[in-house]
């Protein structure tokens, strides 16, 4: 999708950044921009040594983005050079990773090129039988991420130290950034910014249960998953990772409903405290979803049209949910 977070280079710029990653005698022999993406730029290269390596562009400093989404490609490499350390999930391998901008004005990486598609391109040729084993799949692979703890709570690759100690206190800090990047991007919510932040106030309690930090991948929707003959291959796009609760995972948002995903996992979440996180977890998701429309500057009316609408709803789902 066209957004107005993404950096367009021309082929001086790429063979410039391709010089400076790898051998000084390489050449680009072919470009692909991959417009799958919301936020950075992607570019698939064919080198001249025959490998093909996908580069990653982030937004520049001048570009107006989101709190939450400040030097998150940082967090993208260091979190798959993490995950990629433990050896039991599939992620790309880093080549290089430079936020110098002495080159251009914007983080880049340059990155393994996995094989297979997204499983939002193949999922509905899928039969029944296939869908479930890559979700059940995923499911033992999201509990393997989850199983890795972190120092505190927070946005990964940020420091955590003198940041909030509890899950309660910093799930409250990016709910209250996020409603204040609204405010200055003059997004239209359901209600009120501030009977929003009142509302929210007799849920929040329910984020105390949670004690450790987990890491959290928080984006791994089907567009991120990476399948091959019914195998997941790889799972990309870590840059929204962070040390959280696992119920902020995306196959348990609502718009998921996969029993394959949680015998996979190995863990139900239907206590009535649980129930309700996922409920919070819905709501700052999809709250995200209709104010990025204004940050990123969305064309399609359509998808703007869908964010606005789902919001409303969650709202109102949030609203009819049991507190006590």
């Amino acid at each position: 999708m066209e957004s107005f977070t993404k950096v367009k280079l021309d082929d001086r710029q790429l063979g410039m950044l391709v010089l400076s990653a790898f051998a000084a005698d390489l050449t680009i022999v072919s470009s692909t921009e991959l417009t799958g993406g919301f936020f950075n730029t992607a570019y698939d290269l064919l080198l001249s040594d025959g490998r093909s390596v996908i580069l990653k562009v982030a937004p520049s400093e001048e570009t107006q983005t989101l709190s939450y989404e400040k030097d998150i490609m940082r967090a993208e490499v260091e979190a798959m050079r993490l995950v990629a350390a433990g050896g039991k999930v599939p992620v790309p391998a880093v080549y290089s990773f430079d936020e110098s901008r002495s080159l251009i004005p914007c983080p880049y990486f340059f990155m393994e090129k996995v094989e297979g598609q997204p499983y939002s391109e193949v999922k509905e040729s899928y039969s029944a039988g296939q869908r479930a084993g890559v979700e059940a799949e995923l499911g033992r692979y999201q509990r393997l991420i989850n199983e890795i703890t972190g120092p505190g709570f927070g946005l990964f690759g940020q420091d955590t130290v003198g940041a909030p100690a509890s899950w309660r206190d910093t799930f409250t800090a990016m709910i209250s950034n996020l409603l204040t990047d609204a405010r200055n991007l003059d997004a239209v919510l359901p209600v009120p910014e501030e009977e929003i932040r009142q509302e929210l106030e007799h849920y929040l309690p329910a984020l105390d249960e949670v004690t450790e930090p987990r890491l959290i991948h928080w984006d791994l929707w089907n567009g991120n998953l990476f399948v091959k003959d019914g195998v997941i291959v790889s799972i990309i796009d870590w840059e929204r990772a962070l040390w959280g609760d696992v119920l902020m995972e995306y196959y348990f948002r609502h718009f998921e409903h996969s029993q394959a995903f949680i015998q996979g996992y190995g863990q139900t979440f239907d206590s009535p405290n649980e129930l309700l996180r996922k409920k919070l977890y819905d709501f700052y998701l999809d709250l995200i979803l209709v104010i990025e429309c204004y940050s990123r500057q969305y064309k399609d009316d359509n998808h703007v049209r869908w964010a606005a609408e789902n919001l409303a709803e969650s709202w109102k789902s949030f609203k009819h949910i049991n507190a006590s």
